[in-house]
Formats: C-alpha cells, sequence, structure tokens
C-alpha cells in the first residue's frame, strides 16, 4: 500500500507516539521538551499529533533532551550483548598521533553522545591547545603519570599524578607537560 501525505508511515507513526510517551512518562509539558530539546513547541506538538515528519537532525536533538540515542528513542529491541568494548588495538579510536601528543577515544563511536571520554599522552613539553567549545562546555581531566599544566582562559594551575581539576572549555584552553617524561591523562568533555 503506498503512502501518502495523509496516511503516515507506520515507523513515524510509532516515533510520533514514542515522543509523546516518553514526554509523558517523565511530566514534561511540552514548553519543558521544547527548551531541552531546542525544538520549537509548535513543532513537537504536530510531530506528537502526527502531524509532521520529523527530521533525522531534530528527532536527533530530541532523543539527545530525553537522554537516549536514536535507535533507543524509537524503541529497537536491543540484541546481541550489552556490553560495548573498545579496543586498545582498534586504530580507528587514534584521534591523533604525533611525536608531542596522542589521543585515543575511549568513547564508542558510533553513539550520539553529550559526553567523551579520552586518554591522552604528552611527550616532555608536549602541549594539547584547544580553541573554544560550545557554550557550556566543561572538561575533567586526572593526571595518572606525570605533572601538566592546565589553562583555560586566564586561569591556571599545576597538576601532580593522582590531581584532578574541572574547567570550562567553552574559553580557549590547554594541557601542557610540564614534567621529564610522558605524562598520561584522563580526558571527559561534557557537552551542555
Amino acid at each position: 500500500m503506498a503512502t501518502t501525505a495523509d496516511t503516515p508511515e507506520p515507523a513515524v507513526s510509532a516515533l510520533c507516539r514514542r515522543i509523546r510517551e516518553l514526554r509523558n512518562e517523565r511530566a514534561w509539558t511540552l514548553e519543558q521538551l521544547s527548551r531541552a530539546s531546542g525544538v520549537s513547541r509548535s513543532m513537537l506538538s504536530q510531530i506528537e499529533r502526527n502531524q509532521a515528519n520529523p527530521t533525522l537532525a531534530v528527532a536527533l536533538r530530541i532523543a539527545q533532551a530525553f537522554g537516549l540515542t536514536i535507535g533507543e528513542l524509537m524503541g529497537e529491541a536491543e540484541t546481541g550483548s550489552t556490553l560495548d568494548v573498545v579496543r586498545a588495538s582498534d586504530h580507528r579510536h587514534n584521534y591523533r598521533s604525533d611525536e608531542t601528543c596522542s589521543i585515543r577515544t575511549l568513547s564508542p563511536l558510533h553513539l550520539e553522545k553529550d559526553v567523551e571520554f579520552y586518554e591522552v599522552r604528552l611527550a616532555p613539553q608536549g602541549t594539547l591547545e584547544s580553541a573554544a567549545h560550545f557554550r557550556g562546555t566543561r572538561e575533567f581531566l586526572t593526571v595518572t603519570r606525570g605533572k601538566v599544566r592546565v589553562r583555560s582562559g586566564n586561569d591556571a594551575d599545576e597538576l601532580d599524578t593522582g590531581d584532578s581539576v574541572n574547567y570550562p572549555a567553552d574559553v580557549p584552553h590547554s594541557i601542557e607537560n610540564t614534567g621529564r617524561g610522558e605524562a598520561v591523562l584522563f580526558l571527559v568533555v561534557i557537552y551542555r
């Protein structure tokens, strides 16, 4: 049977119904979901009433507002293992690797996420400089070996093995190895 504009596809209808159910489960108003997702209240209302077909970008923003992946928003059943292993030998996770700095992402690459987890290795005098990220972004850093100097905007501090720091990452920021040996760090980036 052909689908017309008057006959929504079953998957779209299921998505529209699921969004309404999730919003009601959380006792959110359309306005609250609009603020959380960045999707207009009127668009959300049309989606919930199955009068609008959300684009992938809109569905992703709604999923993220609920803390879900697109698959979870669609209600896909989990198949196979619930473990998502990132192998040390998987070079797809090497974000950067040169003589002064190597960064390996420890987060699964295929997930839509607002949190990223990295292992950072800095050679002596190696520096990781970053431009400002999106507004509200923060970084959480733990030094597992070595000494580093962390700068965020106009603030800076020295950290030693075992020290942790969190700081705004929506301003220029950097991590510099100030020790004699390699510095090893774990870095968590949280986007808001």
